[in-house]
Order: C-alpha cells, then structure tokens, then sequence
C-alpha cells in the first residue's frame, strides 16, 4: 500500500488532489467549535490547500504524509521561508503556521502530538484498505486528547464498485470504527459526483472523555 501511494505521486496520479479548499470544510469547520489557535492534525495530508484554509483561519497545522514529493509541492507552491529539521523518524518541514512530517503516520507516536488539540481528515481514512481502517481509527483516537473535535469526510462508492483508493466506506463503518472513541454525528452526505458515482459524507467527531 504504502510503494503504491509513493508510487502515485512519483507519477503525479493524484486525481484526488482538489485545486481550492474542500466546500465541506469551509461550511462546516467554523460550527465545530474549535478554538482560534488550536493546532490542528491533518494524517495523510498529501498537498492539499485545507492547511492553508486552516492556517489563514488561525489554526496551526501539523500534516503527516508518507510521499516527500507532496510536501516539497506544498512549499514551492507557498509563500514565505522553509525551515527543515527532524524529529525521530519525521523530517519536518515548516511554512508560516504549517507544519509538514514526512514519514509512516502508525510511526508518529502521543509524545509528538503534544500540542494537537483538534483533527481533520478528508482524504486520509479513505485512502486506506479495510484491513487498516481499524488501525488508523485506534491510532487517531490515541493522538487526539479529550474533548477534541475534528471533521471527518468519507466516501461512499457507486453499488458494486468495490475499487479503491479512494476506498468506499459506510455510514456504518464510520460508526463501527469511531463510536467506540468518539461522539459521532452525520453532518451531511453530498451528491454523486458525475462520473464516479462517488457520494462523500461529512461527519463531525468528538473525542470521548471526562471533559466531554
């Protein structure tokens, strides 16, 4: 999974790169209740313009993606100074108030996500095979401390279209694999998108706990 994915931005296949910040951010993020200033988590983040939505809207951004030749579009198409340094396995890049970790996201551990107080997944859950979905649900869970909130867009395929990535997940699955650390709520479910029969779903999580 991880040589294919590596793979795909070698090549530039990144069909699922969206060119302006995705509509179900922008409609949804400022009723979650995140306050300014939060350091936001972004797991899988590819190269996408959300951080710099997020960023302009006063949330720091921590992404962590596996492929360096996402990162390295990421800063060349930004603005402003780069630093570069590592921490354990992570290289890390920073541009303004985005952070960029470059390495294995099961790698990146609760000490590094000290200051992580809310979370954003649009692409990350649905880039993943069934037999890691669970994994990556129970690892977020262990970064996110109580009472963060996050949004999560998922992906529901055409009937009989079991292809992937994006991989097709269910309202259920969406269920199965958060309630057990998070509050779920169904937000919305868009219209198929021409083409595709693709249906994406926006989703707003909570992380259960005492302060929740």
């Amino acid at each position: 999974m991880a040589n294919e994915w590596l793979d795909r931005w070698r090549t530039g296949r990144i069909g699922f790169h969206r060119e302006r910040p995705h509509p179900s951010l922008v409609r949804h993020w400022p009723l979650l209740g995140v306050t300014p200033g939060t350091k936001v988590l972004v797991p899988l983040c590819g190269k996408s313009l959300d951080m710099r939505w997020l960023g302009q809207h006063d949330h720091p951004v921590l992404g962590i993606e596996l492929a360096p030749e996402a990162i390295e579009q990421f800063v060349a198409a930004g603005a402003g100074e780069v630093s570069r340094y590592r921490h354990g396995d992570f290289e890390i890049c920073r541009q303004g108030n985005v952070e960029l970790w470059c390495g294995d996201f099961f790698h990146f551990h609760i000490e590094q996500a000290a200051e992580i107080g809310a979370f954003y997944d649009r692409a990350a859950l649905i880039a993943l095979p069934p037999a890691t979905r669970q994994r990556y649900a129970f690892h977020l869970a262990q970064l996110i401390p109580p009472g963060a909130r996050g949004l999560l867009i998922s992906l529901v395929r055409a009937p009989g279209d079991d292809g992937g990535p994006p991989f097709g997940v269910t309202a259920e699955e969406v269920r199965e694999l958060f309630d057990p650390n998070f509050q779920v709520t169904h937000l919305e479910d868009g219209e198929p998108e021409a083409g595709s029969g693709f249906r994406e779903s926006a989703w707003a999580l909570v992380r259960r706990g005492p302060s929740v």
